[in-house]
């Protein structure tokens, strides 16, 4: 209720702005790209603005909501977000209800547009659970929600960059072809990420990889690279959750008894808890310039302000971590 009421007014505020404008557009109508202008494109997400940019090039001017290390699941939209949206012709969103302040953003701007679920066609996982977890889960009758975070496996992030190319030729027939070539491009280059990653978690001994983090950030990766998921600080897929009292001593009783080395924090979480936690299982805690880039993505103009960068990064780390 607190979140509506803040985008109603908000949606006011965006109105007299709009108004006062000198661009001649006002808020509701979908920007065109006539003349060879790029397309007006608002991004959700970090890694989604990452993927618009790869297949668009210079074809798309790419407005990005969440910025870096800004909490996706905790966002709140500016009065300018919402300005931008009303001006786009599409909006591209990471899905799975990640974006769950969005369609009510939407409404309020009046955008006319075209919105682009990267997600459809992903295999969802089940969140909060390891993958045996799940299956009992599933057995017992439990419905659980559906983890958002599917980015984190290069196989999804293919499905996602095609579904982008689709919407972006739909909205711009004339760069259809060039949507394409960038497309097949960024693909080999997801593909390439996807081999080296399973070729540096094949030189780690399966007793090994086990990891411990902030929050239920990494199932797609656990899965998709034979992982073990022991447990992580926020047993939730988003990060409003807190460990209780029993949760905390069966997370340190779980990390002895697995023989995990380290607990791994993320770059957009505070390191207070899992340091704490790491103290009491007596493992090392790997932050700083090393955490984890779970949510988020690294600063822009560094390697790791683009999704591949960061993922690379998150692999170099995790192994070596578990490696020492």
């Amino acid at each position: 209720m607190k979140r509506t009421f803040v985008i109603a007014a908000l949606a006011a505020a965006t109105t007299v702005l709009a108004g006062c404008g000198s661009g001649g557009e006002t808020a509701g109508q979908a920007a065109a790209a006539p003349g060879g202008q790029p397309l007006a494109v608002v991004a959700t997400t970090p890694e989604v603005a990452d993927f618009v940019r790869n297949v668009g090039g210079s074809g798309v001017a790419v407005t990005q909501l969440i910025k870096p290390n800004v909490d996706p699941h905790d966002f709140e939209p500016t009065p300018a977000d919402i300005q931008a949206i009303s001006r786009a012709k599409i909006v591209v969103k990471n899905g799975v209800g990640l974006e769950e302040w969005l369609d009510r953003t939407i409404e309020a701007s009046g955008f006319a547009g075209t919105v682009v679920d990267s997600s459809a066609g992903v295999s969802l996982r089940e969140g909060g659970h390891s993958s045996e977890e799940d299956a009992h889960a599933a057995e017992d009758g439990e419905e659980h929600e559906h983890d958002p975070h599917i980015w984190h496996n290069p196989k999804n992030a293919r499905i996602m960059v095609a579904n982008i190319e689709k919407g972006l030729a739909a909205a711009d027939p004339a760069r259809a072809g060039v949507f394409a070539k960038n497309l097949t491009a960024y693909g080999s280059e997801l593909d390439e990420l996807d081999a080296s990653t399973e070729a540096a978690f094949a030189k780690l001994p399966a007793t090994d990889r086990k990891l411990v983090t902030n929050h239920d950030a990494f199932g797609y990766y656990v899965d998709r690279y034979r992982l073990e998921f022991v447990g992580s600080v926020i047993p939730s897929l988003d990060t409003s959750a807190e460990l209780s009292a029993r949760q905390l001593t069966g997370l340190v009783a779980k990390i002895k008894a697995t023989g995990t080395k380290a607990i791994f924090t993320e770059s957009s979480l505070p390191p207070r808890s899992a340091e704490a936690i790491a103290q009491q299982a007596g493992v090392k805690v790997v932050g700083g310039e090393d955490a984890l880039f779970g949510d988020s993505l690294g600063a822009p103009g560094t390697p790791e302000g683009t999704y591949l960068g960061a993922e690379r990064h998150n692999t170099e780390v995790i192994v070596s971590a578990l490696a020492g």
